[in-house]
């Protein structure tokens, strides 16, 4: 039986590029881009990927009935949060004081004006934008074949700070160091873009493809 991996359609984010991406590292799967909670609840793993502001990601996954659904695969088999699918994963953002699912502990946060400046003394633009390497905070099944310090694409201008450093898996520096990678459990979720990332981002892809969700 082919495995069933759902790519969560909330209206918001790159989910074409999403689901091209899965069907090319996992020819052998259904990839089901998808807003029917019925459908979420029966796939053996689930992507919830998003761009835009937190606020709209938030409102469009009520107004389509999703957030029970999401929150469910959160909680019970192999789940993979992207860019703002990581940051909706928290407690709440500072993007317009918008609560998120609280599925983590922690709160997204801007990157600080007064700290966007490199080594240089140059001024850095919000969003970060562009290549960056990520380093491997701990050891985790989705890091499999891929290097420490690999480089990924990133577009955003929020992250994630938890107090809980057991669930970070993943940092980066833009221009100090921050978490661009998060786990717990049958939860794996990035900041960065692995669709966008070629041979690093496929990697990560298929590695989440063979993942049982056991971290």
């Amino acid at each position: 039986m082919k495995q069933k991996i759902a790519v969560v359609d909330y209206g918001m984010g790159n989910l074409r590029s999403v689901s091209k991406a899965l069907e090319h590292v996992a020819p052998q799967a259904e990839i089901l881009l998808t807003d029917a909670p019925d459908v979420i609840h029966a796939a053996d793993k689930v992507v919830f990927p998003g761009q835009g502001a937190m606020r709209d990601c938030m409102a469009e996954l009520d107004a389509r009935g999703l957030r029970a659904a999401v929150q469910e695969a959160a909680a019970s088999k192999p789940f993979l949060g992207i860019c703002i699918g990581q940051q909706m994963l928290f407690a709440h953002s500072e993007e317009m004081d918008t609560p998120g699912l609280g599925i983590l502990p922690g709160n997204v946060v801007r990157f600080p004006a007064d700290r966007m400046v490199d080594a240089a003394g140059n001024r850095l633009k919000v969003p970060h934008m562009g290549w960056s390497e990520v380093w491997h905070a701990r050891a985790h099944p989705l890091w499999k074949n891929i290097a420490d310090g690999e480089r990924f694409y990133f577009v955003h201008s929020y992250f994630v700070d938890t107090p809980d450093r057991q669930l970070v898996t993943g940092e980066s520096d833009y221009p100090f160091r921050f978490t661009c990678s998060v786990g717990r459990d049958n939860l794996f979720a990035t900041q960065f873009h692995p669709e966008k990332s070629h041979t690093a981002g496929l990697q990560l892809l298929a590695n989440f493809v063979n993942w049982d969700g056991q971290a």
